[in-house]
């Protein structure tokens, strides 16, 4: 399986876990299938086995291979095949029968561990303290290696530490900005090859040593600005699409934004959390499996409906402080909403704040959609107070 692949299924099977949900486990075909808030499991899966948390602790046997991810991972499962962890700190305690392979911010493999393959690390933070009997790629800031490697091993790092413990039998390939001294002991200089880092060559050095030629490049420069022109045309047409058919609704809808913000982002996040929220409940009847991609599509939908709904509001908002007329033709509403559609684009190229922004606008529109779903699902005598013309 290509890495690209497994990461976009653990990261899908990461975001569709809610915050304290139960621990769900089942099997299908063979596999083994954790999920939850904080997974503490003894695993005895003699197939594959995959385990999706936000915490994770992994304990017991694995036949088959592993795959973990969440935020903070603790493997101490030995398993008969490969392991692939996923996580924010990444620590593996156990041994792997074939080949490692690790990402996350802080990654960490302990002396308890043992690679009997090859290891595959990435990270800000990588310490390598689990002997490796293949070959040792690591990709990362600050690494520290103290393990005996029986394999060769390349390393790009901006620095490079060596422990007492460590020892490269093949010939060791290492990549820093400056060259460095390495210890007779950790290899021989006629087995030490230094290739100096250059900004921009490392990408091309994971594609080679990872063999992920597939993952997808940089975009170049007329790639942005065409997905941006996309984008933009895109909620255009949606929004002189909602216009056309339920300008009441819509304006309804924007009043209840203008009108109580905060209640909005409150209601947001009751939206979001009630459509998360479906994905494990729906899994967990068994025959409510086959429906968990509608849910999953309806969680893009609603994404979509109030991000385009929360860039409306606010471009409406501004327009009128800014002394715009007070109800402006179609043809004017969809002229303000490409424009709100472009700055907000341009707040994503911020760190932080324009994601922080980009969210808080999906908070606001998915919010307002509620307010109106809630007592209709509920069978609110305020029924009749959101105009239902279009």
């Amino acid at each position: 399986m290509r890495l690209s692949k497994l990461t976009t299924v653990l990261v899908l099977l990461g975001l569709s876990v809610p915050a304290h949900a139960e621990t769900v486990t089942t099997t299908h075909g063979g596999d083994s299938f954790v999920a939850g808030d904080a997974v503490v499991q003894t695993l005895n899966a003699p197939g594959d086995a995959f385990v999706a948390a936000r915490n994770t602790i992994a304990h017991g046997v694995v036949g088959g291979d592993l795959h973990v991810t969440g935020f903070d991972v603790s493997v101490s499962t030995d398993t008969r095949a490969d392991l692939y962890a996923f996580g924010a700190m990444v620590a593996i305690k156990a041994k792997t029968a074939e080949d490692l392979t690790v990402a996350g911010f802080a990654v960490r493999t302990e002396a308890t561990s043992d690679t009997l393959g090859n290891a595959r690390l990435l990270g800000n933070t990588v310490t390598i303290e689990g002997p490796v009997q293949g070959a040792l790629s690591v990709f990362g800031r600050e690494v520290i290696l103290n393990a005996p490697i029986a394999g060769d091993a390349r390393i790009t790092a901006h620095t490079i530490t060596f422990g007492p413990d460590a020892v490269i039998e093949g010939v060791l390939t290492y990549s820093t900005e400056q060259e460095i001294s390495v210890p007779e002991r950790v290899a021989p200089a006629a087995r030490v090859r230094f290739e100096r880092l250059e900004a921009g060559a490392t990408w091309e050095e994971m594609a080679e040593n990872w063999d992920v030629r597939d993952w997808p490049v940089l975009p170049t420069a007329a790639s942005l600005v065409g997905g941006f022109v996309v984008s933009v045309l895109f909620f255009v047409a949606l929004g002189a699409l909602m216009l056309g058919l339920a300008p009441n609704r819509v304006e309804a809808l924007r009043a209840e934004i203008s009108d109580a913000p905060g209640r909005s982002v409150l209601l947001g996040v009751v939206g979001l959390s009630i459509l998360f929220g479906l994905v494990p409940i729906t899994g967990m009847t068994v025959i409510g499996l086959p429906f968990v991609p509608i849910v999953l599509l309806a969680i893009v939908v609603a994404w979509i409906l109030g991000y385009a709904l929360g860039v409306y509001a606010i471009a409406m908002r501004l327009w009128a402080a800014f002394g715009g007329a007070d109800d402006p033709s179609k043809l004017s509403r969809l002229v303000i909403l490409a424009a709100a559609i472009a700055v907000v684009a341009v707040l994503n190229f911020i760190p932080f704040v324009g994601w922080v922004a980009n969210y808080t606008l999906v908070l606001l529109g998915i919010g307002a959609i509620t307010s109106v779903l809630i007592p209709k699902l509920i069978g609110s005598p305020d029924d009749d107070a959101m105009p239902l013309e279009t």
